[in-house]
């Protein structure tokens, strides 16, 4: 301090006034797949991220604090998740991390996030299991378990389905997954199976496996797969002459399905979610306007369930006081996070304990109602 800078400080003393204290960083864990196969998603859900947290700093930020995205491309990949979550807790050091994209990269990376005692926030991964690896587990991308059943059963009612065929990705934790519990609603509902086939990721032509299932004559197609797969896969099977309703899990719910199954190949897939964007509430209103008027595009449900993830976590520190003992911090977050419940973009929300691998409570799912919509000329229609 030169005698110059004392003499001003002393002059500030000597009155009465003191330093204004100034306003520090929260600095939050953005882990998500921006490049490869799953990058449909996690561009998407960035740009959900950057939004809500643009809003939040411009309206003061978080108990005067502003929030800082530190963005890493975990580009779709177990290995690759794993070392971001470790790069973004152990060396930026971050209050938390959101993601990964994929249900098959937060099973690896998770487990990281908890021996840390760091809270993990997924926004897109929908597959069992994933909460039950630990307490500092959450999301709030409802389970294909909560939804899958009631999409069924809305298809069954409106579509007159009687039986169906089930197509699945069967190297992938998430399409597996997804696969399961199709089979479980379908068992319950009694809802007779034609044929079940497989494919892998990567696959390219799947005209083999529908030639078959149209061989059967199925009422619907059961696919659980993700966009990569599943668009050419819609393309295909209207090609082959199979017209039937498509039943989607979470991973078909993109308006990119109408980019890359263009035409009348996107009509008839049914799927179900907490987010529409055809759903007229003031909170998604706001949200859509927001993002178009932002990016220039519409959103998807991937960037909704974001742009909601962001508000919960703001919710939730606003209700503690940062002391600047990171571990202590972090475990403060995850104590406040299972008490919020807002509406968002995506409706009503609150968290549900789940069980741990142990029999012990452990995680957090999101609890809230699906809105089964259908494909129709580029649009998604809701259907009651």
């Amino acid at each position: 301090m030169n005698f110059t800078s004392k003499k001003l400080l002393a002059a500030a003393l000597m009155a009465g006034v003191l330093p204004v204290a100034q306003a520090a960083d929260i600095r939050l864990g953005v882990a998500e797949a921006l490049s490869g196969g799953a990058a449909q998603y996690g561009q998407s859900i960035r740009r959900g991220f950057e939004l809500a947290a643009s809003e939040i700093n411009a309206a003061g930020g978080i108990n005067g604090d502003k929030v800082v995205l530190v963005v890493e491309d975990e580009q779709g990949r177990k290995e690759e998740a794993i070392n971001v979550f470790k790069k973004l807790i152990f060396q930026d050091k971050v209050l938390m991390v959101f993601g990964p994209t994929l249900s098959n990269s937060a099973q690896a990376a998770h487990p990281i996030a908890q021996a840390a005692k760091t809270v993990a926030f997924g926004t897109s991964n929908t597959a069992d299991g994933i909460t039950s690896i630990g307490d500092y587990v959450f999301r709030n991308s409802v389970t294909e378990a909560d939804v899958l059943p009631a999409t069924l059963d809305t298809v069954r009612r409106n579509a007159g389905v009687k039986n169906v065929a089930v197509l699945y990705g069967n190297d992938d934790v998430f399409t597996k997954s997804g696969y399961d519990n199709f089979k479980k609603a379908l068992d319950d509902q009694k809802i007779p199976v034609t044929t079940t086939e497989t494919f892998a990721k990567g696959d390219v032509d799947f005209k083999a496996q529908l030639t078959k299932i149209k061989g059967t004559n199925p009422d619907a197609v059961v696919l659980s797969a993700l966009l990569a797969e599943g668009a050419p896969i819609m393309v295909q099977a209207r090609q082959v002459g199979l017209n039937v309703p498509f039943i989607g899990g979470n991973g078909m719910n993109s308006v990119k399905i109408f980019e890359l199954a263009s035409g009348t190949a996107s009509n008839n897939l049914w799927i179900g979610s907490p987010w529409s964007i055809e759903n007229k509430a003031p909170e998604n209103t706001k949200f859509i306007d927001a993002f178009r008027a932002k990016y220039n595009i519409s959103p998807d449900q991937f960037a909704a369930q974001a742009y909601d993830a962001m508000y919960i976590v703001a919710d939730a520190l606003k209700g503690i006081k940062l002391s600047g003992d990171l571990a202590a911090d972090r475990t403060a977050l995850r104590d406040a996070l299972p008490k919020v419940s807002l509406t968002g973009a995506t409706g009503a929300f609150k968290f549900r304990q789940a069980m741990g691998r142990n029999g012990k409570p452990a995680g957090y799912d999101a609890e809230q109602a699906p809105i089964v919509s259908v494909t129709k000329d580029g649009k998604y229609v809701i259907v009651k």
